[in-house]
């Protein structure tokens, strides 16, 4: 390859011919140059800690191709991805909580500063007694003294969790095995994909993988609208769905299709790098109260936000509304149950929105003077209006500390684990069959430069202090 860029130069550019002699084969130079960035990052990374005010910690688990398990550690105080630690053996809570203190220690944290850690809510994560959680609440609270600390089980996980509540898995279990009769058979797939062209129907259908939440109401919604033509064509394959010729079946059907959407529709607002926590909270409370507001409508008999429902009346199928209401009042008990952890931390969250419109009296007495002093400066309120929040603090630096703790606090905590699930895509990219081998070092280096946004390598200063090594020519 050298050699045919020297003599392509010799003839396009003969003045750079240097240049491209200067060029390293050395075969481990992409890989040398990939260390020194992450270390580099590593470098600004230990330089930020010292400064944090507040920082909070998200971890996960999951395995590569050649079975090991990786832990993902995330710190926000930068919001940025700390360390991908493999464990080559045991993944008990002792073998997680060592190897995250350890990641942290080696950034050199300060533990009076941790505010929260998030995690997936695995056994192993939330164990009362021997958890890593736990664990990691009872060295936090020993460094600063006893002072609050919180646990987030991931909002993704939690709300697919919730909707388990449904219990419609008799639905469920219908129409994954017709997909899965179409779609995991290469001639059915044909066949019906041939079936729905005949009809003018250009899509087909889509599978369902119970990792992939979003997949089920994409799979749901797509099996309702060909509901007439599966039934046609699994009456051909002598395997007839019977349920889609049930009425009380199709309405179920229905719902589970309509609260599906809904659901998914949460999901994909809770997604996303930069959101903070608060913004978790207003899409959970906005969800439970379009939950209230069903419930009330379903009670009467009213559909209006079930459409796919409403389709089944106008055909002429009654449906039983009252049936879909207990649905959404256990489904509401749910949405309850599983995020309390936010009526905790209600008060902060409204100081933090809004502290030009809390009163002074409602709140802990410690920030009371601060809050008065803020709310009768002109420039500041001013300042609220015309920028974001994370932006805003910025500016009342440094005449409000208690306030300043509190954003800080607020704006480092971690609603999920949404991170750590793009680090394990990217991965699962990297560390493929083919490159199986890549070593821990390697791949974390990799990871570490694929998912760091927040700071940037220092490449000027890097190829100040490197040497240039030119490789011979043959």
């Amino acid at each position: 390859m050298k050699t045919c860029m020297l003599k392509a130069a010799e003839i396009v550019c003969p003045e750079k011919r240097q240049a491209f002699a200067n060029i390293s084969l050395t075969r481990n130079t992409v890989t040398d140059r990939i260390g020194d960035l992450s270390a580099d990052l590593d470098s600004q990374k230990k330089h930020k800690v010292k400064s944090f005010v507040a920082f909070s910690v998200a971890i996960d688990e999951s395995t590569d191709i050649t079975d090991v398990a990786q832990l993902a550690i995330f710190i926000r105080g930068v919001d940025e991805f700390l360390e991908l630690v493999p464990m080559t053996d045991t993944t008990t809570a002792n073998d997680i909580f060592s190897a995250v203190v350890e990641a942290l220690d080696r950034v050199g944290v300060d533990w009076t500063r941790d505010v929260s850690v998030a995690t997936d809510g695995a056994p192993s994560m939330i164990g009362r007694k021997t958890g890593v959680v736990t664990k990691f609440k009872e060295k936090v609270q020993a460094a600063n003294g006893g002072q609050r600390f919180w646990t987030f089980y991931c909002i993704l996980h939690q709300e697919a969790l919730c909707c388990k509540s449904l219990k419609m898995d008799h639905i469920m279990k219908v129409v994954v095995q017709t997909v899965n009769f179409i779609r995991a058979r290469g001639l059915n797939h044909r066949q019906f994909d041939n079936f729905l062209s005949d009809k003018d129907i250009n899509f087909g259908l889509p599978y369902h993988a119970e990792v992939r939440w979003l997949s089920r109401g994409a799979m749901l919604k797509r099996f309702f609208d060909l509901r007439e033509k599966i039934g046609q064509f699994m009456e051909k394959k002598g395997k007839p769905v019977h349920e889609l010729k049930n009425p009380e079946w199709l309405q179920h059907l229905a719902f589970m299709v309509d609260i599906t959407e809904h659901l998914n529709n949460l999901n994909k607002m809770l997604q996303g790098r930069k959101k903070v926590v608060t913004q978790y909270y207003d899409n959970i409370r906005t969800f439970k109260l379009k939950l209230t507001l069903w419930e009330t409508q379903l009670s009467s008999g009213a559909a209006a936000h079930f459409p796919h429902l409403r389709n089944v009346q106008m055909t002429g199928i009654t449906a039983d509304m009252s049936r879909y209401k207990d649905k959404i009042t256990e489904l509401l008990r749910e949405f309850e149950q599983r995020f309390q952890v936010f009526g905790e931390l209600e008060t902060e969250f409204a100081i933090f929105r809004s502290p030009f419109t809390v009163k002074a009296a409602d709140l802990p007495i410690n920030i009371q003077l601060e809050i008065i002093d803020l709310q009768c400066d002109q420039d500041l309120k001013d300042k609220f209006a015309s920028s974001d929040l994370d932006t805003f603090y910025r500016y009342i630096l440094p005449g409000y500390p208690k306030l300043i703790a509190l954003a800080a606090k607020v704006l480092s905590i971690f609603g999920t684990t949404y991170l750590c699930e793009q680090v394990f895509s990217v991965m699962n990219i990297t560390k493929t069959k083919l490159r199986s081998r890549l070593t821990r070092k390697y791949l974390n280096d990799v990871l570490k430069l694929a998912a760091t946004q927040d700071f940037k390598p220092d490449i000027d200063a890097l190829v100040r202090a490197k040497r240039c090594q030119v490789s011979g020519e043959k």
